[in-house]
């Protein structure tokens, strides 16, 4: 990994290499084998060549071949031919052994970076995931993480030996002759000239591919997911338009990048065969002049081809190494952001909670200068029903946010049973809060999964339990296949008012002793409002109840009224003294009261 990259990333490869030590061990041995067995191929015809048909004898470190070659020609000629299966047959064997082991480690390699990955985007705060975009995460996770993977396959089975195998031929090849050796150095700084221009070019391509792909899965994931709004608007051309710009844009990069990997590829060849032509003539000459035996130019234009084979490899590798930083640097940039919230090392867990809320002073923005919440102060003993009441933007869903401590307040404090939220562990917090939101989110899975995600360990039992309490179970047992049921992606199967029946069985599954209901009526028809409104009696007897909503009429029972209004509490009480008290929330009701009545008159027209 280079410099640049956040220690994070590298810290996550070293602890896993640390704990498959022995496996890389073990592919080491493998590359030395394949890089001994690979400068052993030519000798059997060099010796059949030199000392068999030529005659001539046997070099001192050869002597040990000697009693093979006293047997006869034709059982020599057996013999040492025998010699290049016995290497192949080990060659294949190291080889196979290796691409087993390696691969079995990118892969879970690539597992492990995956599962950091994903975790750690897990936990990082909504800031992170409302500025960007699910196709740029989706690629990171999927198709960055999968090219690391291939590069140290590639890396630990080709191009470590291959490094190797130039290192002893080199060597074999300066003490057979020297000056051969010279003129194949000659061609080496175009060589590398060649591979450092197809780097660059390459990885400068990989990183506008990337982007690329990010803009594509962005676009596909907002048109299937927005399907409705597209045939709504009659928009299908405008999204195959759109679809298709981005993908040409694709094409286009991987064509330009193609061309460049082509050239590069060719200029290695041409390069490669030079220096051929060079060895063979110099080479036989040097035959000729009686400097050198035939089998002495053979075995070093076989060993000539052993080397440029990894340089023509290392070249094809260039270019998947280029990706591989762009994609490195891509996972490290998501790694190195810190989750804005974080569990102090001395927090306790929530457990058994009674519910009571205060804030104290809390002030809150995202970052932006501009001022959300401002100043605000309230108490909500346990076991009270509170509306949160005021225009859009007030800073309704911001303060939930708080009490979940989605986000933390840049001053003041939100303490729950007289703790600061802040000393509480996140799960164990959120795990005493049940939410139901005004456009339930559902999981494309079965229905009884989606209401046992309130309580992952819940029984059938008590599955049906909750279904029942939230009038759900009916409308359940009518479905094919009951609560095995597969709903749509986000439930888009399911009518608005079945939708919000489940996830008051998700919410009453997990019997939290907080509630928190974000505008659970909007939308609804009058028999699904009947029924999702009996079953939010149920839900919420006994539990501390933060109800936001803009329907006014259903606040007169709440225990407690807050009037947000430009991210300031202006008014608090209940609604009877409201009334009385304050003409601000007079007005507001009645405004809201001849707006319903309107909407009745037109309905009932």
């Amino acid at each position: 990994m280079t410099k640049e990259e956040p220690s994070r990333l590298r810290q996550i490869i070293y602890n896993y290499l640390r704990q498959v030590r022995w496996s890389l061990f073990f592919c080491v041995l493998c590359m030395f084998g394949l890089t001994l067995t690979d400068l052993l191929r030519p000798w059997p015809i060099k010796i059949i060549f030199d000392h068999i048909l030529s005659e001539r004898p046997m070099p001192h470190y050869l002597s040990f071949l000697s009693g093979v070659l006293h047997s006869g020609k034709l059982t020599s000629l057996v013999c040492i031919s025998s010699g290049i299966i016995m290497i192949a047959v080990v060659r294949g064997a190291l080889s196979y052994f290796q691409v087993y082991t390696t691969s079995r480690l990118g892969n879970q390699l690539v597992y492990s970076l995956r599962r950091e990955l994903f975790a750690h985007i897990q936990r990082l705060s909504l800031t992170f995931h409302n500025r960007a975009r699910s196709g740029e995460l989706l690629t990171k996770v999927a198709s960055d993480t999968n090219t690391l993977k291939d590069v140290f396959a590639d890396l630990a089975i080709t191009n470590i030996t291959d490094l190797l195998t130039i290192v002893g031929v080199f060597a074999i090849m300066f003490a057979l002759n020297w000056e051969l050796t010279s003129i194949v150095l000659a061609t080496f700084p175009f060589l590398l000239g060649n591979l450092f221009y197809r780097y660059r070019m390459a990885k400068a391509s990989a990183r506008r591919q990337r982007k690329t792909e990010e803009k594509i899965a962005t676009r596909i994931s907002e048109a299937f997911t927005s399907a409705l709004l597209v045939q709504a608007f009659g928009r299908e051309r405008f999204e195959e338009e759109q679809f298709d710009t981005e993908s040409s844009a694709y094409v286009q990069e991987s064509i330009r990048n193609a061309r460049v990997e082509a050239m590069a590829a060719r200029a290695v060849e041409i390069l490669s065969a030079a220096g051929t032509c060079a060895v063979v003539l110099f080479g036989s000459w040097q035959v000729l002049q009686g400097k050198m035996t035939l089998g002495g130019v053979v075995i070093f234009t076989s060993y000539l081809q052993s080397l440029y084979r990894p340089l023509r490899n290392m070249a094809k590798f260039s270019t998947q190494f280029s990706k591989a930083m762009v994609s490195a640097q891509r996972i490290a940039e998501v790694l190195d952001v810190e989750p804005a919230i974080k569990d102090e090392p001395t927090a306790i867990k929530a457990s058994h909670l009674k519910g009571g809320i205060v804030f104290t002073n809390v002030s809150f923005d995202y970052d932006d200068g501009k001022g959300v919440l401002k100043d605000v102060s309230f108490v909500i003993p346990p076991g009270q029903q509170v509306a949160l009441v005021g225009a859009s933007g007030a800073g309704k869903s911001t303060l939930i946010s708080l009490i979940l401590r989605l986000y933390d307040p840049q001053c003041g404090t939100v303490s729950i049973d007289g703790v600061d939220v802040r000393k509480y562990q996140r799960e164990s917090l959120r795990s005493q809060i049940g939410i139901v939101l005004q456009n339930s989110i559902l999981l494309g899975a079965s229905i009884k999964e989606n209401i046992a995600y309130g309580k992952l360990d819940a029984t059938m039992e008590e599955i049906i339990a909750a279904a029942k309490a939230s009038n759900a179970h009916e409308f359940i047992m009518k479905l094919e296949d009951g609560y095995d049921s597969l709903i749509g992606e986000r439930g888009s199967s399911l009518s608005g008012g079945q939708r919000q029946r489940i996830a008051i069985a998700r919410a009453l599954i997990r019997n939290a002793p907080i509630l928190i209901l974000d505008e659970p009526m909007t939308g609804l028809d009058g028999e699904s409002e009947a029924n999702v409104l009996e079953a939010f009696n149920r839900l919420m007897a006994g539990k501390t109840c933060i109800v936001i909503t803009h329907d006014l009429q259903s606040v007169t029972d709440a225990d407690l009224v807050l009037v947000l209004e430009e991210g300031r509490i202006v008014e608090q009480g209940m609604h009877s003294r409201l009334m009385v008290q304050s003409q601000r929330y007079r007005q507001l009701y009645d405004l809201k009261l001849g707006r319903y009545e309107s909407q009745r008159i037109l309905m009932n027209a």
